[in-house]
């Protein structure tokens, strides 16, 4: 009986349920603990002024008021244009989002230097295709980038509209964007840096082509079952009555329909995402991808059917078997990553939410912050892990210097599970009065040093976000996509606030120190292989004195890693064999002292300090 009850739970149990530690996973081995960084386009660089988005290229256009212009890049943040004083008064709900900065690709190559001696090995792009929305998740395109992001706007334009493009891929031309973009992966591809871009394939914009057909030309459009629409367009009235379904209610972002029985999208869909996914991957279509993009990232993976997901990867992965694919998973993602193909996933569960619990807010005891890390990394295969986003921050939440600046060492979280980690109701001045917009002190940078410090020495791919390295500041979005302050441009004091309140005037121009220290940590990271591998042991989790200590790594190439999250001076007993201060988070070896101790080592920590010992 016992033998009939075993077989029947092997034969129920489903393919992906294996054993984390041996199941199989698509992580190339660059995509171990590879550096990635990532870039919102519109806001990294503006590299052609004169390819700059107009009042026409946005979703709203404002009609009655036609002093809209693009914003200074280097004014103060806050202070508000003439043009959003005329639509009203709020800060945040009365024109900030319609601003343009005109960041670009040719920015982006101008930069492909600074990123390679930072020491990037990856670049995340938000997303690239056309759109209207400063953050192109309303695409309008997946089959051509962006025209505002290349140097011929007009002409890309009346190619997209005009071109006689359908979804058949044989009509699909090359734009100047498109083009410039496969000079971009190019110049990246010679600096040894891989390319992954965002895919988001459940929803898009209103103008998107199959979606524009359907406001012309109502339900005789040969793409009306591509959304799910409740009610179409009568051309004899003045209303329009065209009603559909729209990601999370938003009008501007038509869902995608499933196919009839819910477990795929729609066939014709995913036709057209498949063949735009081959255009990117191998654009010249000879069956070598190196001219093509590396991966992709995933917006709102899990709102597509998992079918879909199983189908796309293996596409993927056909074309390229060393591309990356990465979905944006907010909970546990061990499961679905073994249920859908993916890579790996972006790390907030199990990275992101347990140092935002300990070394931001300092809410939790270190003993239980060592035991948040094994228990949700171990759910992993090791090349998994070795491929997870470790992320602190990213478009979607406030920046890491402004998270610590308002950190919550009550532990008093309104979403226990998450620490309140990106807790919309907290993390901006737009729903919290208190939430502060200063920069931060130094004793809040002395933790931001020591919170990377953990990112690059910690299991996994240290991601990131643009300018953490010159120091950017920021509540949530959109505070957290200011422009890139860069060491050629002089940018205005920060002095303004959004809500009118007192604060201090701070100076948010590129951080030379700030960004030292990132590139010293960033070829900690990628000089030691000890930071290349799985192996994780915690040494020393003391709640008493809050100092964590591990080794990564094993033998010869081991590191022992100490922080102390405390503020005061701590000494600390170990017995690992190691000999030498070899890093610092505040830069000065001689801060940290270690002594030798009747066949032990004593080790001494400033506050809020953290060494690399070999």
């Amino acid at each position: 009986m016992k033998m009939l009850l075993l077989l029947l739970v092997l034969l129920l149990t489903p393919a992906w349920a294996e054993d984390p530690a041996t199941g199989p996973s698509h992580v190339p081995e660059w995509g171990k603990s590879a550096v990635w960084y990532q870039i919102f386009p519109e806001r990294f660089r503006d590299g052609d002024p004169a390819n700059n988005p107009t009042r026409e290229s946005l979703e709203m256009q404002f009609p009655t008021i036609d002093t809209w212009r693009i914003t200074p890049w280097t004014a103060d943040y806050y202070v508000r244009d003439d043009w959003e004083q005329a639509i009203g008064d709020d800060f945040y709900e009365s024109g900030v989002f319609h601003r343009r900065y005109g960041g670009d690709l040719q920015g982006v190559i101008d930069k492909l230097d600074y990123l390679e001696e930072l020491g990037i090995t990856a670049i995340k792009f938000n997303p690239v295709f056309y759109g209207h929305s400063q953050h192109k998740y309303d695409g309008n395109s997946f089959h051509h980038i962006d025209p505002y992001f290349g140097p011929d706007p007009e002409g890309d334009l009346e190619i997209i509209r005009n071109g006689g493009e359908t979804a058949d891929p044989a009509t699909w031309q090359w734009t100047a964007a498109d083009k410039l973009f496969l000079d971009l992966i190019k110049q990246a591809h010679a600096r040894g840096i891989k390319v992954v871009i965002d895919g988001v394939f459940n929803h898009t914009g209103r103008d998107f082509f199959a979606f524009r057909d359907i406001r012309i030309n109502g339900e005789n459009s040969p793409y009306v079952d591509w959304f799910t629409i409740q009610s179409f367009d009568d051309p004899a009235t003045r209303r329009n009555e065209l009603r559909y379904t729209g990601w999370a209610g938003f009008f501007t972002l038509p869902e995608f329909r499933n196919n009839d029985d819910d477990t795929d999208l729609h066939p014709e869909v995913k036709e057209y995402i498949f063949n735009a996914t081959r255009r990117w991957m191998d654009p010249d279509g000879d069956g070598d991808p190196s001219d093509g993009i590396d991966g992709w990232r995933l917006d709102v993976a899990e709102e597509v059917p998992d079918q879909f997901w199983r189908d796309w990867n293996e596409l993927v992965f056909s074309i390229n078997p060393q591309a990356i694919t990465i979905p944006e998973v907010w909970t546990n993602a061990a499961d679905y990553l073994r249920r859908t193909g993916f890579s790996a996933a972006m790390n907030y569960y199990a990275f992101a939410m347990p140092v935002k619990a300990y070394l931001i807010d300092n809410s939790i005891k270190v003993s239980r912050f060592a035991e948040l890390l094994n228990e949700r990394r171990d759910q992993f295969p090791a090349d998994v892990q070795l491929a997870l986003w470790n992320l602190t921050d990213s478009h979607d939440t406030d920046r890491l210097a402004s998270m610590i600046v308002n950190r919550s060492p009550s532990g008093d979280y309104r979403n226990q599970e998450k620490f309140d980690y990106d807790e919309g109701s907290f993390n901006s001045p737009r729903n919290n009065d208190g939430y502060e917009v200063r920069k931060p002190d130094e004793e809040e940078r002395a933790i931001q040093r020591l919170i990377t410090l953990f990112q690059v020495t910690y299991v996994g791919a240290p991601m990131f976000y643009y300018g953490v390295e010159a120091g950017i500041w920021g509540g949530d979005d959109p505070d957290c996509r200011k422009p890139m302050p860069w060491p050629d441009l002089t940018m205005e004091i920060e002095q303004a606030d959004p809500l009118g309140r007192e604060r201090p005037a701070d100076d948010p121009n590129f951080d030379p120190t700030m960004h030292a220290f990132f590139r010293d940590a960033i070829a900690l990271h990628r000089e030691h292989a000890a930071f290349q591998t799985p192996e994780f042991e915690v040494l020393a989790a003391e709640d008493e004195q809050n100092v964590f200590v591990y080794r990564r790594g094993a033998g010869e190439d081991a590191r022992v890693v100490a922080l102390n999250r405390s503020g005061e001076t701590q000494t600390i007993t170990l017995t690992a064999p190691v000999s030498e201060v070899a890093f610092v988070s505040s830069g000065s070896v001689g801060e940290v002292t270690l002594a030798a101790d009747d066949g032990a080592r004593q080790l001494t920590l400033p506050p809020f300090t953290g060494a690399v010992l070999q």
